[in-house]
């Protein structure tokens, strides 16, 4: 049998050590760390994410138990005191910078939504991350509530999140959804907490085109009606342009209205969109897409320790989420090895059992199917 080096190991390997330091190096704080690097740091934390250890002690516990295994990683065991004091003192803005260079490594990850068009698809949703009012103050968000904000633009194609920012949990989601640079001829279904009159502009015109749902009570004059196709659900199909003060001072683009029930639960939507080329059962099939985003926010809730925190400063938390993040992108990027079909939650399970097994990629992902039935003997009843 051939010699593998472990599941972690082979996980880890689109990072560049060479990038890693670099990047350690640039944000650094304070003396040089001595007992431990920055590079034990991720690896603990990661492990941690990976496997599901609930606290500093637990991680120190499980690396050293693996520690003939680390060596290949060129990481070693930390103690849970060096791992808090990194954690809460070093920058996260490392696998802030990390993750995004990660990311340039998946550009070659298929990419193919359901829809015929090729132009890229974004989901566009933010989500709070739940902390102790207690221990995070910091955090403060009501009087009885503390938490982080994640915004995400995923990919529904490649299911990978291209756009990646943590708030404070009061900011608006429009904060960050506008920082967002989406490519020219993509397309970005959002809910109506994204609602810019200004923004819908600048995406107009920079060539994104959006959808989303008509806020209620928005004023506005019909130009022409496009047709309506109530055996697919389709209403009515409306060209419009936004007549209120609010609208015209920010120079809101003509708009398209597409009124649209679901046959299945009668649910009546009323979607708006600056693209006219697409039909408008295509319109109501990407808004309801946008639903890939909040499988995200769940999958990544179920399998990655976001909920949990080993360190409760602003910086320690940080630090986890984004490295949760970069073990996402991971996992994504080792899915071309798993059986297709195979989600990226799916593929989760199977690294947290596996961590540490001598196995190819290919082997633990695509594992061979089990022989036929056979009879036991020591199963039978004797007549």
């Amino acid at each position: 049998m051939s010699h593998s080096n472990t599941a972690f190991h082979q996980l880890l390997k689109p990072i560049s050590r060479h990038e890693f330091e670099s990047l350690a190096s640039e944000h650094h704080s304070g003396q040089k760390l001595r007992s431990a690097t920055r590079w034990d740091q991720f690896t603990a934390m990661a492990m941690a994410q990976l496997s599901g250890r609930q606290s500093l002690r637990d991680i120190e516990t499980n690396l050293l138990a693996q520690q003939d295994k680390l060596y290949h990683l060129g990481a070693k065991p930390i103690a849970r005191s060096t791992l808090a004091r990194i954690n809460e003192k070093q920058p996260a803005e490392l696998y802030q910078s990390l993750f995004y260079k990660l990311l340039g490594k998946t550009q070659n990850c298929p990419s193919n939504h359901k829809f015929r068009f090729k132009n890229p698809l974004y989901s566009l949703d933010a989500s709070a991350i739940d902390l102790s009012l207690n221990i995070c103050p910091w955090a403060e968000h009501r009087d009885d509530t503390s938490n982080v904000k994640l915004s995400v633009a995923l990919n529904n194609g490649s299911q990978i999140p291209e756009f990646v920012a943590i708030s404070d949990g009061n900011e608006n989601d429009m904060i960050e959804g506008r920082k967002f640079d989406f490519p020219a001829g993509s397309m970005v279904a959002l809910d109506k907490g994204y609602i810019d009159y200004e923004w819908f502009g600048d995406l107009t015109n920079k060539g994104v085109s959006f959808v989303t749902r008509l806020r209620s009570g928005s004023v506005f004059s019909v130009l022409e009606h496009l047709g309506s196709n109530p055996d697919q659900g389709i209403l009515s199909d409306e060209r419009i342009e936004l007549t209120s003060v609010h609208a015209k001072k920010r120079s809101e683009p003509e708009l398209r209205l597409v009124h649209y029930i679901d046959q299945e639960s009668g649910q009546l939507y009323h979607f708006v969109t600056n693209n006219f080329q697409l039909s408008a059962r295509t319109i109501a099939a990407i808004y309801k897409d946008r639903w890939q985003v909040e499988l995200f926010f769940k999958a990544i809730k179920q399998t990655l320790k976001i909920k949990n925190f080993a360190g409760y400063s602003k910086n320690a938390v940080l630090t986890q989420i984004w490295i949760a993040m970069i073990i996402y992108l991971l996992v994504s990027i080792s899915k071309h090895s798993a059986k297709t079909g195979w989600t990226v939650l799916r593929i989760m399970r199977v690294f947290q059992v596996n961590l540490f097994e001598r196995k190819t990629l290919k082997s633990l992902l695509q594992p061979d199917r089990p022989m036929g039935k056979r009879s036991e003997p020591q199963m039978r009843f004797a007549i």
